[in-house]
């Protein structure tokens, strides 16, 4: 008898390499939605994958956004479950030009890539490569990253739909498709529509480890420091010039280094991160992020970077500083521990398509953070992707196949539990 465990997942590979071709970077910068028009170039290849695939309503939107829908194949009443994945690639490293290289059979050698071969992939600093012999890898040639975040996710989604179009013996509900762009610049889910999108439930595939599955993430503030200095011409400046810039370089220099950053945290230990300095004499503007899993530990954070501003003013007495808290995301838990089914039928599927499930914690977030705070209760699930945002970024091809599998489970057992 055929199962989603035999069901052969052709494609995956394929449509990963087509996607990472395509160049979806978003830009911080930009004030519109999507931040770069090129995120619509990916979003009109994917409307027209998933319309041969006979699936008659999906669109691209005025915004980047795109919606489709699986009908259901079910007579019993199942909730909407959506599956959820971000085009655009992180600021942070060229998504222009990628060539993707398939590294096959992989024996556990470091891998060297071409067009720079200073970049070395290394099992050593790669614990998850100790568990890809055999496997095929893919990964860039060494000058841009590769685009696994989340065009592995978008490649795993587009194959289970195509298998849920093409085998009705696997029973599901109505399944939604939901792709977003900006994700990376934290704006995923800013003009969604989610009254449109009809979800009652939804799992971001966005993950790292197979057999991942996550339920907390950080909660976020971004915080803006604004420094006013005293400006003076600088041939008679003597006791009297109080450059904004030297003051804002003092605030960051007097950031802790052994604890409160990220060079310095990991596991539940949150930080304070300067992310950019702009400014002159006169005016200095310092954007810093804010990360923990409590809110509690957050403010807690805030209030000790305030107190550094201010001991810096203290000696500036010619200067004034505005400090400025606004509220990024918060912690999904908050949300998912109020609806259990959501995670059980996650980490059940994991275990169907043959995995351990490892429920974890996100020294991040994702779509799915702003989305269960909007209604929109939604874990995030391995998509396979490693080293993200960098050159070094690489995914396991049966690491995907068996994200693919995950995603069938999961529409399986909402109809199977309805």
């Amino acid at each position: 008898m055929l199962t989603i465990n035999t069901l052969r997942v052709l494609g995956v590979e394929e449509r990963f390499l087509r996607y990472v071709q395509v160049d979806t970077q978003s830009d911080p910068a930009s004030k519109t939605c999507p931040s770069t028009e090129k995120q619509k170039n990916l979003g009109t290849l994917l409307v027209k994958e998933l319309s041969a695939m006979g699936i008659t309503d999906a669109h691209l939107d005025a915004h980047g956004y795109i919606f489709a829908t699986i009908p259901a194949n079910s007579d019993k009443h199942v909730p909407t479950v959506c599956f959820c994945s971000h085009m655009d690639t992180s600021p942070d490293c060229s998504g222009a030009g990628v060539k993707p290289i398939i590294h096959r059979d992989y024996q556990g050698e470091d891998l060297v890539l071409p067009d720079d071969p200073s970049i070395v992939i290394k099992p050593t600093e790669h614990a998850d490569l100790k568990n890809q012999v055999g496997n095929d890898i893919i990964t860039a040639s060494g000058t841009t990253l590769l685009g696994a975040d989340d065009k592995a996710g978008i490649a795993e989604i587009m194959t289970a739909a195509e298998l849920l179009m093409t085998h009705p013996e696997i029973k599901h509900g109505t399944i939604k498709i939901l792709f977003t762009p900006d994700e990376e610049i934290g704006r995923g889910v800013d003009r969604v529509d989610l009254n449109k999108l009809g979800a009652d439930y939804a799992y971001t595939i966005d993950g790292e480890t197979a057999g991942s599955i996550e339920d907390e993430t950080f909660s976020a503030d971004g915080v803006t420091v604004t420094i006013s200095g005293v400006s003076v011409h600088p041939g008679f400046a003597k006791g009297k010039l109080q450059s904004a810039i030297k003051i804002a370089a003092e605030i960051i220099a007097g950031l802790p280094t052994d604890r409160l950053s990220p060079e310095s945290t990991e596991g539940r230990e949150g930080f304070v991160h300067p992310v950019s300095l702009t400014g002159h004499v006169e005016q200095a503007v310092i954007e810093f992020i804010v990360r923990d899993f409590t809110d509690d530990r957050l403010h807690t954070h805030e209030a000790e970077l305030e107190a550094i501003v201010k001991s810096t003013l203290s000696r500036y007495p010619g200067c004034t500083y505005h400090f400025e808290v606004k509220e990024q995301y918060r912690n999904m838990k908050q949300v998912l521990d109020k609806h259990p089914q959501v995670m059980a039928i996650g980490l059940e599927a994991i275990e169907r398509a043959g995995m351990q499930p490892i429920r974890r914690s996100i020294r991040g977030g994702t779509d799915g953070s702003r989305l269960s705070f909007m209604g929109l209760p939604c874990p995030n699930v391995f998509a396979g992707g490693h080293a993200f945002h960098g050159k070094q970024e690489w995914v396991s091809v049966q690491d995907m196949e068996k994200a693919v599998r995950t995603i069938l489970h999961i529409a399986a057992l909402w109809e199977e539990q309805a």
